[in-house]
């Protein structure tokens, strides 16, 4: 049972990538991903794509992964302390794309499938995944269109889902020893089976999905914008954050690395370009502090007047 299961998840994210890869680069224009498939010695593999320089799209990544073990690694454990003892299977795609125009915003998105398994005992298993949004120059009506797409997609599984997930995306990609938000949030869930495997399973698709939806208008929409070296400078300051959250706080990157997985495709959504700064002050009535006074804090972006 457990096998039919995690074969259906696959064929799905294999064919998700796919699909997430050409529409990106349809979108971009010129690049193209460049595929690195790879085997994990200890179990499992994947098939890491990249795309770097092309006509919009700095780099990024879209990677599938399946892989497996015989047991679960500490931050699994930590998290779901009843995995401790059981051999587990863990598939996903997961993405960042970092534009050059400090005008796109970067983009985060992932689904994923795990199963944990001990003999005598019933499988666990569960769904999560989510997509987010990091702009440098946030435009209203880009935060509205991004959060409006995952309201859509979350209303035919209830009214509750989508402020549930929102707001797990708020509280989860907060760096908290900055006390911001990465960006402007979205979609985020985990551990996701009480809907049965059909209902859940139907969810994460609606997810891994709605990523395109939501992104490439937004895409379409700021390419051409005009930008200077000052807020390329801008940009790459802020990717520092993104840098800082991945390292420090994010779960997906400390399973993968406790986990024995493939160093290369973990760090895969790091910028190509990152800078720091000591204590820097946006100067107020910029664009830069409008980034920090409106929307690195957590709100009801559908509901929300201009500012």
């Amino acid at each position: 049972m457990a096998s039919q299961l995690l074969a259906q998840v696959k064929e799905y994210l294999k064919a998700l990538q796919d699909e997430i890869c050409a529409g990106l680069e349809q979108a971009d224009g010129k690049a193209q991903f460049v595929e690195d498939a790879w085997q994990r010695e200890e179990g499992g593999g994947g098939r890491t794509r990249v795309i770097r320089d092309g006509a919009i799209i700095e780099q990024g990544g879209v990677n599938f992964s399946h892989v497996f073990g015989a047991s679960m690694p500490a931050s699994a454990t930590a998290h779901r302390p009843e995995l401790a003892g059981r051999s587990f299977h863990a598939c996903g795609v997961s993405l960042v794309i970092h534009p050059k125009n400090p005008h796109i915003p970067t983009s985060h998105a992932n689904v994923r499938f795990f199963i944990a398994e001990k003999e005598g005992e019933q499988p666990i298993w569960w769904f999560g995944g989510g997509f987010d949004l990091t702009p440098f120059y946030p435009e209203r009506e880009d935060v509205e269109h991004w959060h409006q797409v995952a309201k859509d997609l979350c209303d035919p599984f209830g009214e509750d889902v989508y402020p549930k997930y929102k707001k797990w995306c708020d509280d989860y990609f907060y760096l908290k020893h900055r006390d911001e938000t990465r960006g402007v949030g979205g979609l985020f869930f985990d551990d996701l089976n009480e809907w049965g495997f059909e209902k859940s399973f139907a969810f994460m698709q609606a997810v891994g999905n709605g990523y395109l939806d939501a992104y490439l208008p937004i895409v379409s929409k700021r390419k051409d914008t005009d930008y200077d070296e000052q807020q390329r400078q801008f940009q790459l300051y802020r990717r520092g954050r993104y840098v800082e959250f991945n390292l420090v706080w994010d779960r997906g990157t400390l399973f993968g690395l406790q986990s024995g997985g493939r160093t290369e495709s973990i760090l895969m959504s790091m910028p190509p370009l990152a800078r720091w700064e000591y204590d820097y002050t946006p100067a107020p009535g910029t664009a830069e502090a409008k980034l920090y006074e409106h929307y690195l804090k957590p709100q009801d972006w559908l509901a929300m007047s201009e500012k």
